[in-house]
């Protein structure tokens, strides 16, 4: 059976999207059989394709500040798993980057999530992340068929007894988001901070 650390050796070499890719492949995630939280996002973005270090931006220090952590934790792959639908850098589109190509997931993400055991609490970042693990989840999730990402973001009670929360993009993009949306920050991130605090804190 191939341990995690051979399937990380295995995506570190991966070459499979090469060819669709606008730079070379480097495969950026962190995970550790130890790992308390899972942070599934999207996508490399070029800063953290250059730095080799996921979330070290301005994305990343909202994100932190949402979860009530500083980056020594945040980086402690015994404590935070981070593991992007596609763990490569895939391009610059019209409105942002492009989507994370569907081949990284297809092959990686099932074999290396069954590798994180431990995981107590699935933080969903962006829609590719929500899209996937909602039709993962055991059970029929009710939220399969959401209208938009506010409409899941809204139903983080039903999401945390399935041990999961939604969070819109943690990018500046989304400041008129946060700012048209004020019960975010007033209801769901003070429950997001007390539940991840409770896991990393046994």
């Amino acid at each position: 059976m191939t341990s995690l650390k051979q399937l990380l050796s295995q995506i570190s070499q991966c070459q499979l999207c090469k060819n669709q890719l606008p730079l070379a492949p480097r495969p950026i995630l962190q995970c550790n059989v130890n790992s308390k939280i899972l942070i599934a996002g999207q996508a490399p973005g070029v800063v953290t394709h250059e730095k080799l270090r996921p979330f070290d931006d301005k994305s990343g220090e909202r994100l932190r500040t949402w979860l009530g952590v500083d980056k020594t934790i945040f980086y402690n792959e015994e404590l935070l798993a981070i593991v992007p639908m596609g763990f490569c850098y895939p391009g610059k589109g019209k409105s942002g980057d492009l989507p994370p190509i569907p081949l990284c997931e297809k092959t990686w993400r099932a074999p290396l999530l069954a590798k994180l055991p431990q995981i107590e609490l699935t933080i969903l970042v962006g829609k590719y992340a929500i899209d996937w693990h909602l039709a993962n989840l055991a059970g029929e999730s009710p939220l399969l068929k959401y209208k938009n990402i506010t409409d899941v973001v809204k139903h983080y009670q039903v999401l945390l007894q399935q041990h999961t929360i939604a969070l819109p993009h943690p990018s500046p993009r989304n400041n008129l988001w946060l700012k048209k949306n004020p019960w975010f920050e007033q209801d769901v991130i003070p429950l997001l901070q007390q539940r991840v605090a409770s896991i990393l804190t046994k």
